[in-house]
């Protein structure tokens, strides 16, 4: 038995019967599939790995990225580059055919990074390079100077009394540490995101910490803090790489370092607003249904966001123009994210859940670019016990392409599909070489040039891939 085939721009894969049982057609008679729920049979891999393959070849992606870095830049949360970047791509998704596309408002916190000067006064006086935390007060138009005092790691500062470090600042020198998958990071961004109110509690005048970065490089890395209720907010900021093992080498000559700083962060009451930007090719069979594909539009202040998140957003434009040009409408809608203020806290997520509550039942599965900027080479999924057998069967695709299946099913979706992912929609996960995305991970080095394009149009080869499987099959996910 076998499904009418409908006619597509690219022989596709031919319809599986239920079960087991596989009718194979001539390959030059096929231009749609259906995947059943068990299996991916050998003709529908040999159509998946040709689009790969044409995908590689295809320059989009990089055009994409080529054209939101240098005709946009950085698009930080509810500034005038986000505006442009929310422009630009409702107008870049329209220009591809995509069948809708269109913006949802919310609203987020107005904080302006200002200029930042940070010098170590004593014993042996250097200027530093700096950047504010995203959230952070400054110095009310004032300098700061004071003791510097030293902590290894967060445990450490955590550990001494409260009130132990009144008038003083504290400084953090750990060292994140490199990894293929990134996992350094978790280790090192717990002391960014809430150091400055412990060194507040300790009685600090101000937070420094070494960057959470993996470069040797003279930029420091900014990114999101918090202050914890009830407790006085501080200056917080990060300071380079080599200005951290500068100041670590004072504090071996066992004299008092004094710094100055001088910070002009600022928050504003008035919030400011800023968009999720989603875009669809509709479903030529089942319209309701929509995989979900996501990365961020938002960027830091510094640099161009090339890689974080400008390698999403271009990858996830074009695999699902590629799967609609290359094998015709979908039978599910795809669905591209762009989601908004993802560096603030994954505000645009949270709107989008909130938006779309009722609705989330219909996105069959979720998955995101976040991270990375070398080739994927793991899947971990996250579904239902039945459709792991799907997942298995279109491993089996991805394994020659060098992309192995994690033998866990915990994926939840990168960062904002994770809103989606906890909510009870399906994901995936892909793990790509990340061992240099945090050299340039929120710093003025995030451009273009650092870009690793054939690592780029492989793995938009490999979300076209999955998306043409997932689109184009009648797999319930989450059973």
């Amino acid at each position: 038995m076998t499904m009418q085939i409908k006619s597509a721009t690219k022989r596709f894969v031919s319809a599986c019967v239920a079960l087991s049982l596989c009718h194979i057609v001539s390959a030059t008679d096929v231009s749609a599939t259906d995947v059943s729920a068990t299996e991916v049979s050998a003709l529908q891999k040999q159509q998946l790995t040709e689009l790969h393959q044409q995908v590689v070849k295809d320059d989009l992606s990089y055009q994409l990225l080529e054209s939101l870095t240098t005709e946009v830049g950085h698009r930080m949360a509810g500034s005038e580059g986000d505006k442009k970047a929310v422009a630009w791509a409702m107008n870049k998704m329209r220009a591809l055919g995509f069948d809708k596309v269109w913006k949802e408002e919310f609203e987020v916190p107005n904080w302006q990074r200002g200029d930042i000067k940070v010098k170590v006064m004593s014993p042996f006086p250097h200027d530093f390079e700096a950047l504010a935390l995203g959230g952070s007060v400054g110095t009310d138009n004032q300098t700061l100077q004071a003791e510097v005092v030293h902590f290894t790691d967060f445990d450490a500062l955590k550990a001494v009394p409260d009130g132990s470090l009144e008038g003083k600042i504290a400084f953090i020198s750990y060292r994140m540490e490199r990894h293929i998958d990134g996992k350094g990071y978790g280790k090192a961004v717990g002391a960014r995101s809430a150091g400055a109110s412990v060194a507040a509690q300790k009685g600090a005048i101000a937070f420094v910490l070494r960057s959470v970065g993996t470069d040797n490089n003279r930029h420091a890395h900014t990114g999101t803090m918090r202050y914890a209720e009830g407790i006085k907010k501080i200056p917080a900021l990060a300071i380079s790489n080599p200005d951290a093992d500068v100041l670590v080498n004072q504090f071996k000559r066992n004299q008092a370092v004094q710094m100055s700083i001088r910070m002009e962060a600022q928050s504003s009451p008035k919030p400011l607003t800023t968009y999720n930007v989603i875009g669809e090719i509709t479903g030529s069979e089942l319209p309701d249904q929509y995989v979900a594909l996501g990365a961020h539009l938002d960027s830091w202040d510094v640099g161009t966001g090339a890689i974080d998140d400008g390698l999403g957003v271009a990858m996830i434009i074009s695999a699902a123009h590629q799967v609609k040009t290359r094998l015709g409408q979908p039978k599910r809608t795809i669905r591209v994210i762009l989601f908004g203020a993802e560096e603030i806290g994954l505000l645009g997520a949270r709107d989008y859940v909130k938006t779309h509550a009722d609705s989330l039942h219909k996105h069959v599965i979720g998955y995101e670019w976040d991270f990375g900027n070398g080739p994927i080479y793991k899947l971990t999924p996250g579904v239902g016990p039945v459709a792991l057998n799907a997942i298995h069967s279109i491993a089996n695709v991805l394994a020659p392409l060098g992309v192995a299946l994690d033998q866990s099913n915990t994926a939840k979706g990168q960062s904002d599909m994770s809103a989606l992912g906890y909510s009870g929609v399906p994901a995936v996960n892909f793990a790509p070489d990340g061992s240099d995305y945090f050299d340039y991970h929120h710093t003025p080095n995030d451009t273009l040039d650092k870009v690793n394009v054939d690592a780029l149009k492989f793995n938009t080869g490999i979300y076209a891939l999955f998306t043409a499987f997932a689109a184009n099959s009648s797999v319930d996910f989450r059973k």
